[in-house]
């Protein structure tokens, strides 16, 4: 009996500190996970060289000459736990304006909000919402409004602003976001559709930067800069406005 509980306590020992060591292998496998996530977390980038970036990148779209797909499995793997976008892209939803693809950027490069007409003002707590999370929680330095040439909810909102008619469902509140630009632009020298989508882009930039309590006050600190510009369907150029 002595000798079968001396075994017994031997067992206990050994596994005890086996249990012991594979809790400690465990936290330390733990610490090594997280420190390798925090390892690639990217440096931070200023506002004005986000911006260069973008601008970069359409050069190269515009040549043809793409250098930074990153759209694979292992490319989206890699940022599963974590993204770490430089801008933030509210983007007009026409079906030709893809912005991964005219700034030449892969995946978690660019946080994207789409709606039609890129509108900003009026867009409610989904648009703002979403740009907000952007600049809170993942620290974006840089927001782009992104208007397009020949815009169709521009162009509804020009032929129906004199017009007392009523258009179906949602579209009608939509083009009526749109028509304060078409109104302000009224009167510009220069193509009227091209002034009326540059005015509703800057409006758009006007009200981020007067948007309480989060957007504003970066802005006035110098972390966060939002730019308008405009993306010509025909060349693939973007031109800062």
């Amino acid at each position: 009996m002595k000798r079968l509980s001396e075994v017994s306590r031997r067992e206990f020992m050994t596994l005890s500190a086996a249990g012991l060591t594979l809790a400690n292998s465990t936290q330390l496998f733990a610490v090594s996970q997280k420190e390798a996530v925090s390892a690639k977390t990217p440096p931070p980038v200023s506002p004005d060289q986000a911006l260069h970036d973008l601008l970069e990148g359409n050069a190269r779209f515009v040549k043809g000459q793409p250098t930074s797909p990153r759209r694979s499995p292992e490319d989206f793997r890699a940022l599963a736990e974590a993204q770490y976008p430089h801008a933030v892209i509210v983007a007009c939803a026409d079906s030709r304006v893809a912005p991964e693809i005219l700034f030449d950027v892969g995946v978690g490069d660019i946080f994207v909000v789409r709606i039609a007409g890129n509108v900003i003002g009026g867009a409610g707590a989904t648009v703002k919402g979403s740009i907000e999370y952007a600049i809170a929680e993942l620290n974006v330095p840089l927001i782009v409004v992104l208007g397009h040439s020949g815009c169709g909810a521009v162009k509804a909102a020009m032929k129906h602003i004199d017009v007392k008619d009523s258009l179906p469902g949602a579209i009608n509140g939509l083009v009526e976001l749109i028509k304060p630009a078409v109104a302000q632009s009224h009167g510009l020298p220069g193509d009227v559709l091209d002034n009326a989508i540059r005015k509703n882009v800057e409006l758009g930039v006007e009200r981020l930067k007067q948007l309480q309590p989060i957007v504003a006050p970066r802005v006035k600190e110098g972390k966060l800069k939002v730019v308008g510009a405009v993306y010509d369907l025909r060349t693939g150029t973007v031109t800062e406005l």
